[in-house]
């Protein structure tokens, strides 16, 4: 469910104020930078994760896309932190987002429109849902390609490129599936719709590297990282398609889809069918840092309490 406030050009409004005029260039063209973020309950409070990782790479999008932020790097996390504390959450998905706004239409937007800037926090559990973190999920090679390097800014979270992701999400869910999976222009493996894909074949841990137009995701580092401390070998390679059938495990990365295990592709079962033993141990590694039960090695968790006093 939504929370209640949200910061919007540097200050707090209601949910039902925060409105976007009809003339606004997003709304026309795509012209949007945001981020997705967590924060997890832990014994000392909430805390969000990868705080920092998030907001460059928000910035660094917002550089791709021309677009001025009127706000420094520590005055978006500050405000991150306020957002998540003044709506009273332990724990919450953090959107924000930066857009041009009303102004005359066109496709050159950047003398002609407001500058936007906002965050919103709400309530979400698992994106593909509540049983797919232990059971899996049945997934389709989705027959619309992942567009071409050259034709789009793949490591930013530009609100137009999601319409690419729209379109595989859409037919693998109207195939009766949880999840559509992209192949890039060469018809290699890229990413789901929304997540980054690791795949597994005797123990060795496969996932595809930024020529085939993925994003470079923040979960995915961090898996990456988990899976070097847990002493697992990663090849960053183009991926067959049919490596995806011979697959032992699967698994995708993404903030809204942790670390979700894929059970099937195109009605071929993965391994038992069921999560995977690697995928396992890297979830519940995962989730006992977010969680807070085991330390925080990697300094990835901003603790809300901490940095809300740190402010004041």
């Amino acid at each position: 469910m939504p929370a209640e406030w949200i910061w919007r050009n540097g200050e707090f409004v209601r949910w039902e104020d925060a409105t976007v005029h009809i003339s606004a260039h997003a709304l026309h063209y795509g012209s949007s930078v945001f981020e997705g973020i967590r924060a997890y309950s832990t014994p000392d409070g909430p805390a969000v994760f990868r705080l920092q990782a998030h907001t460059k790479r928000f910035l660094n999008g917002a550089k791709v896309m021309r677009i001025d932020v009127p706000y420094t790097e520590d005055e978006i996390n500050a405000a991150i932190v306020e957002t998540i504390a003044r709506n009273g959450h332990d724990a919450c998905y953090i959107r924000p987002i930066i857009f041009r706004g009303e102004g005359a239409l066109g496709l050159e937007g950047r003398n002609r429109t407001k500058v936007d800037t906002a965050i919103f926090t709400m309530e979400w559990g698992a994106y593909l849902g509540s049983e797919a973190l232990e059971k899996g999920v049945d997934v389709q090679v989705s027959s619309w390609r992942r567009m071409a390097p050259d034709t789009h800014a793949a490591m930013v979270k530009a609100g137009g490129n999601y319409v690419n992701s729209q379109f595989i999400s859409m037919e693998a869910h109207d195939n009766g599936f949880s999840e559509g999976i992209a192949l890039d222009i060469n018809g290699y493996v890229s990413e789901g719709a929304g997540e980054n894909i690791f795949v597994i074949i005797d123990d060795v841990i496969y996932t595809p590297g930024s020529w085939s137009s993925i994003l470079l995701g923040i979960t995915r580092d961090s898996v990456l990282k988990l899976l070097i401390d847990l002493g697992y070998k990663v090849e960053f390679q183009p991926i067959a398609r049919e490596m995806l059938y011979m697959a032992d495990e699967i698994f995708f990365t993404g903030t809204a889809a942790e670390v979700t295990p894929v059970r099937s592709v195109d009605r071929i079962v993965i391994g038992p069918g069921e999560r995977g033993p690697i995928t396992k141990q890297v979830q519940e590694e995962f989730f006992a840092i977010t969680s807070g039960t085991k330390p925080d090695r990697h300094g990835w968790l901003t603790h809300v309490k901490q940095a809300v006093r740190s402010e004041s």
